[in-house]
């Protein structure tokens, strides 16, 4: 990554119309006339209340509208054990940055493969290889929720520049957000090789396809020391 920062949901409470009353049948089997004269004037009065005024009860298809879209809260199982180690946090780390969970597997998996302490000979830092310049004095680069927060930060400006586009979002991650603006064949080596891994990935991470061609390929080319590296830091069996 070259890497430059990231609402209230309100749920709608539908209620219900109160309910107008439940009859009780008297005891008594002779009721004076001057009561029935009685109920029968307000029952009168009664029927003369505008219906329309009473609140309704909303349909389950109106209130489903009006709801946010279900997204998924987990990550694929065709992401590596490294990464698997990490679901949790992926899903929480996304849900803060309202980014795909399987967006951000994907984005560590080319990264660190999960390992928290990579460092890369250009010095970019931990689990999303965060350069050191977009940290503050007081962070922690190697602290997976400060890096996270910083990475995804520079990841959702990357997505929103792309308008909307993960493969775009990869090579800004990747690349600069400056190489969005550009042909696909100024970019650097480099970014075209995250994105020709990164997106199809994403792709089977999305589709459930698992075994991932994609990941696979990447792994036998640049993940094999990678991953291996990220599972003794993790000491995973």
């Amino acid at each position: 990554m070259p890497r430059a920062r990231p609402t209230k949901t309100y749920r709608q409470t539908v209620v219900a119309p109160q309910d107008q009353g439940s009859g009780c049948l008297s005891g008594f089997t002779i009721v004076p006339l001057a009561v029935i004269f009685i109920s029968a004037l307000l029952g009168s009065f009664a029927w003369k209340t505008n219906p329309s005024s009473l609140p309704l009860p909303l349909s389950a298809s109106s209130v489903s509208a009006e709801l946010p879209p279900v997204i998924s809260t987990g990550i694929s199982p065709i992401f590596r054990v490294e990464i698997q180690y990490w679901a949790d946090s992926i899903s929480r780390w996304a849900a803060a940055s309202q980014l795909d969970p399987n967006l951000v597997a994907t984005i560590m998996q080319i990264e660190s493969c999960g390992d928290p302490r990579a460092r890369s000979s250009a010095g970019a830092m931990g689990l999303f290889q965060v350069m050191p310049f977009h940290f503050y004095a007081a962070d922690d680069p190697y602290n997976p929720d400060t890096n996270a927060a910083r990475g995804l930060a520079y990841l959702v400006k990357s997505l929103a520049t792309g308008g909307g586009n993960a493969r775009l979002a990869m090579a800004g991650y990747n690349g600069g957000i400056g190489v969005i603006g550009r042909g696909e064949w100024a970019w650097p080596a480099q970014t075209k090789r995250y994105v020709q891994y990164g997106a199809p990935m994403y792709e089977d991470a999305k589709n459930g396809i698992d075994p991932s061609p994609a990941l696979n390929d990447w792994y036998e080319n640049y993940g094999v020391s990678l991953c291996r590296q990220a599972h003794q830091r993790l000491n995973l069996p």
